[in-house]
């Protein structure tokens, strides 16, 4: 009788399970604003930093001053003019580009002196002057260490053809797994963990705050739905949806912005399942403390968005950061997800790694659901 009796208790439970995942699923399929954050807002994200946002520095515009006509002059400057990474504007006079460099029209002066042929021929060292706008700092270092290439390179190209020098250390550089050095294979699997973020914290924050702005949930009160089961009712549709949106990142990323996917479905998957878990688990605590989608949003937006976006080592170094501002980087679910979804693309799987970030962001997200459920079980008792 016993065994009978919870039978039918856990058939009911699922039947009622299934039929507020039905409703959750019809009211996002009826909520035009629900799409838009699901499809139309990663479209933005991935091409915004696909195209729009890059580190990469090529094509920089320069000034060249060439003070003599020697051949020597001549080579080094053909040199400048030659590199990838520079984008040459010829002059005889330093000062003219003086405005230039103050407006930003040029991001460095490179001058080569009139005692440039006689120090090499008197084998003196020979020094050029690279001026660069100091406020921009990582520009500025970008013009100094390229424009230290360009005259590296000639150097010894120059001595290999003259033997006017003893050929010393030659320094091979090799760089694993993004060898073009290419800032979007590092920055588009990172937009996909702040998509992620946006439709798993954000959507999830208006869900309960919705309920009550349209006083549904009071009859939902009078139903026998305990807090847990509204709580997956409410999740499970976005869950999918949020896997959805991931699945059609991914698509962009590989087939149209040419990102390596070098790992395996069952690691993308696993971890964008584990990370999901705080993400929802963030929104539905949101949603459950406030009433107002206006202020859920508002809380959604700050607590997830904005950590996710400058805590989690996305576009800022962690190990550069204050002590106190890397501790708090711990409790940031993406901190954990962005360094194991660019393994997956450019690495490959490495479970060593992955295996530590599912456990805490699946600790992480268990946390949060049980504030969830108990914050709801309150409201409706």
């Amino acid at each position: 009788m016993t065994s009978k009796g919870n039978s039918t208790d856990c058939t009911g439970r699922l039947r009622r399970l299934g039929a507020l995942v039905r409703k959750e699923a019809l009211q996002i399929v009826r909520d035009p604003s629900s799409i838009l954050i699901a499809f139309v807002l990663p479209f933005i994200l991935i091409f915004l930093f696909g195209y729009g946002v890059s580190l990469d520095t090529t094509r920089t515009r320069i000034g060249l001053v060439v003070e003599e006509t020697t051949p020597s002059a001549q080579d080094l400057a053909a040199s400048f003019r030659a590199s990838r990474y520079f984008d040459v504007i010829d002059g005889h006079d330093r000062r003219e580009f003086e405005e230039a460099l103050v407006l930003g029209r040029v991001r460095g002066i490179v001058v080569i002196p009139s005692t440039f042929a006689t120090d090499l021929a008197g084998r003196r060292p020979a020094a050029i002057q690279v001026l660069v706008d100091g406020a921009e700092p990582n520009t500025a270092s970008f013009v100094q260490n390229y424009a230290r290439g360009v005259v590296a390179t000639w150097a010894a190209v120059r001595a290999s053809e003259t033997a006017s020098a003893p050929v010393g250390i030659a320094v091979e550089q090799r760089f694993w797994f993004n060898p073009e050095l290419a800032s979007r294979y590092f920055l588009v699997p990172g937009a996909i963990a702040i998509v992620m973020t946006l439709v798993g914290t954000l959507l999830t924050s208006l869900v309960i705050a919705r309920e009550w702005e349209r006083g549904t949930m009071e009859a939902l009160m009078a139903t026998p739905v305990s807090a847990a089961e509204l709580l997956m009712g409410k999740i499970l549709p976005y869950f999918v949806l949020a896997l959805a949106a991931m699945t059609l990142c991914v698509g962009l990323a590989v087939f149209l912005f040419g990102v390596p996917f070098r790992g395996s479905l069952v690691a993308l998957y696993g971890l964008s399942a584990a990370f999901l878990m705080p993400a929802l688990g963030q929104g539905l605590l949101i949603s459950a403390v406030t009433k107002n989608q206006f202020l859920a949003s508002q809380l959604a937006l700050m607590s997830g968005f904005l950590p996710a976006f400058l805590l989690s080592g996305f576009l800022f170094e962690i190990n550069s950061m204050p002590a106190p501002i890397r501790w708090l980087t711990l409790i940031v679910p993406a901190r954990y997800l962005i360094p194991s979804l660019q393994s997956v693309f450019l690495a490959g799987d490495i479970w060593s790694m992955f295996l530590p970030a599912i456990a805490v962001m699946a600790g992480m997200g268990l946390v949060l659901f049980a504030l969830a459920a108990r914050n709801t079980a309150k409201r409706i008792a």
